[in-house]
């Protein structure tokens, strides 16, 4: 590893929690091409709308186990590859 990546990964390691997640996530994105931040963008306004719905009683919740039950009678059980 060259001295400047030293240098700024114990600068990182120096800030605190909220600042270090902040700078993960800048880094993480800066990774991402532009279609792979619009999904992500597309997916944070679909929760917000979700939650908005729960926190105003309109919002259908169904537990994960009829979830699974419901896909697995449309799809089928597939099994898993090691």
């Amino acid at each position: 590893m060259s001295q400047t990546y030293e240098e700024a990964r114990d600068k990182a390691m120096a800030l605190n929690p909220e600042e270090r997640s902040i700078l993960a996530e800048a880094l993480w994105d800066s990774n991402r091409t532009a279609e792979e931040l619009e999904i992500d963008r597309a997916w944070s306004i679909e929760v917000e709308r979700r939650v908005a719905e729960i926190d105003a009683g309109i919002g259908q919740l169904i537990p994960g186990e009829d979830v699974i039950h419901e896909l697995r009678a449309k799809y089928g059980k597939r099994s898993r590859r090691p």
